[in-house]
Order: structure tokens, then sequence, then C-alpha cells
């Protein structure tokens, strides 16, 4: 039968590759991104209650309740913020489904859609799939800062959405308020949709700050802003995250989400809401991570790698061109085979267009993997 696919040049995704190098060969793997320490006993123990007291059939479409005023509270608390939560934030499996769902909801056959390379790997399948056309721009190196002139040179009558990601995953940079004006600004007495990738806004560093799009009245009212409990509460495996946007967007959102996800795992949607009741669940990330990131840097400082302490996110980027002119996906994969470390080459989220000698490191593990993973990169 032929096939006529809708993603002919995409394979396997490089976390998977990655991770399944790493346990063909018994390496340290900081490579995909999640914690290999367990999460808290008290949220599977509410979790657990949860399953116990009946919470086990569907959950509403848009997410149980109980959740969904727990983050209507956090954005309170947090942005001085508020989104409704009856009909302003919809409970997803993961941010990817709610990225997913966003682009299917809103992107029509060559609608262009603007994002910043390096870019997480699911923003543009997503594009393409919905037959819309990706528009990318790559941040300026070696701080991965965006050209704000250049981006506004890139849009056009056909640009119907931007994506943004801070904390930015792969480089662990933030946005500053003066980045997140100008888009504002760019997209000000636009039809133009931000959808802006949060997941990581509780790891944030050095006293800097996470201006979530909400925080800017014109921006928030074209915005979708998408979360991860799996990040947030290091479980990924749990694959549960929400959305937020005024409720004219949300309610074409619904209209796909209803159809391709419905509902998500009840029991744990229940058990995060009780866990949340105290905000220093979420409160205290930051403090927890820099510890992990200021460990790692600290046991590396004398290696022969360089790097820019990360200002968010649970990554690290590490430049290896005082060790060799090996291509990163060259050099990723043997640092995996002869060294035992698995990491992810940054290339790939340009499209391996570009020859930076620069890995990509999950500081997400416990102390005694990144002190053996230390001790690995100090030997090279």
């Amino acid at each position: 039968m032929a096939i006529n696919s809708k993603l002919p040049e995409t394979g396997t995704t490089i976390f998977t590759v990655m991770s399944a190098l790493a346990n063909e060969h018994n390496a340290i793997n900081l490579s995909q991104g999640f914690p290999n320490y367990t999460s808290s006993s008290k949220l599977n123990e509410l979790v657990s209650n949860a399953m116990t007291n009946g919470y086990n059939q569907y959950a509403p479409m848009t997410g149980n309740l109980d959740l969904r005023l727990a983050i209507t509270h956090k954005y309170d608390l947090l942005y001085n913020s508020t989104y409704h939560p009856e009909n302003e934030i919809t409970i997803t499996a993961g941010a990817t489904q709610a990225i997913y769902t966003i682009i299917s909801a809103f992107i029509h056959p060559n609608d262009e859609v603007i994002l910043f390379k390096p870019a997480y790997d699911c923003y543009e399948p997503a594009v393409k799939i919905n037959g819309g056309i990706p528009i990318p721009l790559e941040l300026n190196t070696p701080d991965y800062k965006v050209d704000w002139d250049q981006v506004a040179t890139f849009i056009t009558s056909k640009t119907k959405m931007i994506i943004i990601n801070s904390p930015h995953n792969p480089t662990g940079t933030v946005w500053s308020k003066e980045d997140m004006l100008k888009l504002q600004e760019l997209t000000q007495n636009t039809d133009i949709i931000v959808l802006s990738d949060e997941v990581y806004e509780h790891m944030v560093f050095d006293d800097l700050n996470h201006f979530s799009a909400c925080f800017f009245p014109d921006l928030k009212k074209r915005s979708f802003i998408t979360a991860s409990f799996g990040k947030t509460l290091h479980n990924t495996g749990w694959k549960i995250g929400y959305c937020c946007a005024p409720k004219d967007l949300m309610t074409e959102f619904r209209k796909v989400h209803q159809f391709n996800v419905f509902s998500v795992n009840h029991p744990m949607q229940k058990g995060i809401a009780d866990y949340m009741s105290d905000p220093n669940t979420y409160l205290e990330l930051s403090a927890f991570f820099k510890q992990k990131r200021d460990l790692f840097l600290n046991l590396i400082s004398e290696s022969r790698f360089k790097f820019k302490p990360s200002q968010g996110t649970y990554f690290q980027v590490l430049d290896y061109s005082n060790i060799t002119d090996e291509k990163d996906t060259e050099y990723a994969v043997r640092l995996t085979k002869e060294n035992k470390i698995a990491s992810i080459p940054l290339s790939v989220f340009y499209d391996n267009s570009k020859t930076d000698k620069t890995l990509r490191f999950c500081f997400a593990k416990t102390d005694e993997t990144l002190i053996k993973a230390a001790e690995i990169l100090c030997k090279i």
C-alpha cells in the first residue's frame, strides 16, 4: 500500500534514541529530561486516597474542578492574574498534548507559525501535520537572545501564531520583561495567537524572574499558556498538564480537545489538587533545582567543558570545543559508548543544521548521580 506520509522526514525522537543508547551501554543518562529520584510520598498517598474515595471514572472533559481551582489560586498568587476555572483552564495529557491541540485548533493550511530555534521538537511537526508553515528564527548565540528587529520583518499577513518558550529548553535561558514587552508590541492589533510554553516556570535561578505571558494585559488576551505537572512534581510519566487562555480561545481549544483526548487520569488530578493546597509544593522548586545546578557546575568547574550557568529549567548546556572538533551528534554517541554518559546534541533542536560544539545535560538527578557524572566529565 502506498503511504503518503505527513511527516516523511521525521524519525524517532533524539530523546528515545539517546536513552536507548544509554541503556544499551550502561551509561549515566543525563540526556532525557526526567528525574531519577522518587516523587513525594505525600502526593502518592493523596492519589491513592483519591482512588479509594471513588475518583476512578472519567474526569470532566475540562478537568477536575478542584484542580482547576488550585491552578486559579496559583496564578492569583504568583502573577496577580486570574483565569476562570470554569471556562479558561483545561487539564491535558501533558503539556505536549496541550501544544498539539492548540496548533490543531487554530492553524489552517498555509498559515505561518513563527518559532525560535533551537526549539523543542514537538512544535514543528504539529504545525506541519496541520498544513501550516513553520517559520524558524534562530536565537543569537552565544547568549540565545531574540533579535526583535528580525522578528518584525518575519511577521506577515500569513502569520497566525508565534510559539515562545521561557525558561527555554534546551538552552536554559530566561526571557526578560523587555522581551515580553517587545512581543506584546509586535502582536498588538493583530490576530496572531501566542503559544507560551511555560513548563519550567518554577525553575528560575539567580534572582531572575519568570515573566509569564499573563503578566501583560494585551499579550494575555491572545495567549495560551501551557504547563506541566510532570515537570513541577517530578512525575513525568503521569503525563498531566494544563493550559490557560481567555474564554474565546479556550472555547476553540476544547472543541478539539474533547475528540483527541476528552479527559485525563482522574485520581491523579484529584491527588494533585489536594497536594497543591500547600503552595510550597511549587514555590520551593527554584531553590531545589538551583542546588542541583550549582552542585553539578562546581563539580565540573575544573573540567575542559565550558559553560554559562543555566538561568532556568533543569538543563545545562556544555561547550566541548576544547576537547574535539567532532559534530555534536557524533560526539554525543561516542561520549555515551566510550565514557558512559549520555547527553543531547544541541543541533537536533536546529534540524541538525548547526555546528556549535554544544551538548545538553539534565541535572534533575540525585546528587549521587551528578557526582558520578561529574567525575566522568572531569576525566575527559
